[in-house]
């Protein structure tokens, strides 16, 4: 499938010209209900004539445009941007935009595994009807029962976004802890770098872990959200009652109908075609009354508490991994404050030594006067007067010093 007419290509005109590509057109990798694959370009007028979708559900999925984690439910198609998932699921086949990235391939290969195993169960040789069930649900002869194809496709692309966050998870987890232990072990500017960095990484994935988990719980607790997400399910009821519309233009439609109901006095009428809204912003939906209450949601529930379990372990275990980071910093304050004051008490063990030697210098600047005193007197004093002057002012320095000392520590100033 190509863009719609409106799109410009690449085509060369009559004299010579080349005429620029739509900007709006994009390569999407398509996969269908048997499992093959196909590369088309499209602009968002087709791909909204496709799936069904309005032009803001499909801002969520433009590489452009940084979009937290979403999965949404919509009238014909759901709508995925989980890390570097971004894909719409219909009834009977998956586009995806970013295909070409390298780590967009591995979930390629698996999401088409998933698909042809799917096909192969849903053929008619390998499954029967269930008699004690009311949708009348298909299985495979063991009992188990088969999902639904937009259930396939969004359990692998929760699979493969919780799978590489969790990967993060567990390599910064292996990283840290030496990183963590070497820095208790030896405060140096490279070790603090080193975990400067584990710790912007260490709240980068905390904060999609955290954006994933939101979003499923969100899921979980609405369960008309669980259940716009009936893709097979609504088909199944479209064809047997056409009377139901599936259309996108139903919103319009069921819109006004509200408003003419409105005018006429009908609200019971007009109530089961309001636009019922979410946290994603206005969601139309004409068959809600016929069709989605009457779903039993018990299984995409099942599929979602799953991954929210396993995300929701993810995240205990960041938030295991951060308390350890806050520990060891708090160890290190702990460990330069005792060496800040190790600093502080030498300081001022200096500056009393400074200052008891002061007291000497004034006894010897005394003494430098220039006065006639009995001690200056060859004939009266000698050495030994002059030994002990020195002596007796040497000691004097030391005892004011141990007191000086003795007082800091009675007033716990020095341990």
């Amino acid at each position: 499938m190509r863009g719609n007419g409106n799109d410009e290509r690449w085509t060369a005109t009559g004299t010579g010209g080349i005429r620029k590509k739509g900007s709006g057109v994009r390569a999407w990798l398509v996969l269908d209900g048997t499992g093959e694959t196909q590369v088309v370009e499209a602009g968002k007028h087709a791909i909204m004539r496709r799936t069904g979708l309005p032009a803001r559900d499909l801002r969520i999925l433009d590489p452009l445009l940084s979009y937290p984690s979403t999965v949404l439910g919509r009238e014909r198609a759901i709508v995925i941007n989980l890390e570097h998932i971004k894909a719409i699921i219909t009834a009977h086949e998956v586009l995806l935009l970013n295909s070409r990235d390298p780590s967009v391939t591995p979930f390629v290969d698996e999401l088409r595994a998933r698909i042809l195993r799917h096909h192969h169960a849903s053929t008619p040789h390998h499954l029967f009807l269930n008699p004690d069930t009311k949708n009348q649900d298909l299985q495979i002869p063991d009992g188990t029962k088969i999902l639904p194809f937009e259930f396939v496709a969004l359990e692998a692309c929760l699979e493969a976004a919780c799978s590489v966050l969790e990967n993060e998870a567990k390599t910064l987890e292996q990283e840290a802890h030496p990183a963590l232990d070497k820095l208790t072990s030896k405060i140096s500017t490279l070790n603090l770098e080193r975990v400067r960095q584990i710790k912007s990484r260490l709240v980068a994935i905390t904060g999609r872990v955290q954006k994933v988990r939101d979003e499923l719980e969100h899921l979980l607790d609405d369960d008309e959200d669980m259940a716009e997400m009936y893709l097979t399910d609504k088909l199944v009821q479209q064809q047997t009652h056409p009377e139901i519309s599936l259309e996108t233009g139903g919103a319009t439609a069921g819109y006004e109908d509200h408003q003419n109901a409105k005018h006429s006095g009908d609200q019971m009428l007009g109530a089961s075609n309001l636009l019922s809204r979410d946290s994603h912003g206005t969601r139309a939906s004409t068959t809600y009354s016929a069709t989605t209450k009457q779903l039993d949601v018990e299984e995409l529930e099942m599929l979602l508490e799953a991954y929210f379990v396993q995300i929701d372990g993810t995240l205990n275990k960041l938030s295991t991994l951060r308390e350890y980071v806050d520990d060891t910093e708090d160890y290190i304050n702990i460990m330069l404050d005792d060496k800040q004051n190790h600093l502080l008490q030498m300081g001022v063990m200096l500056t009393t030594a400074t200052l008891v030697i002061s007291a000497f210098v004034v006894v010897a600047g005394v003494f430098g006067m220039n006065i006639n005193i009995e001690l200056f007197d060859p004939k009266i004093a000698g050495m030994r007067e002059f030994l002990w002057t020195v002596g007796g002012s040497t000691a004097g320095t030391i005892f004011l010093y141990v007191v000086a000392i003795a007082w800091c520590k009675h007033k716990r100033l020095l341990e």
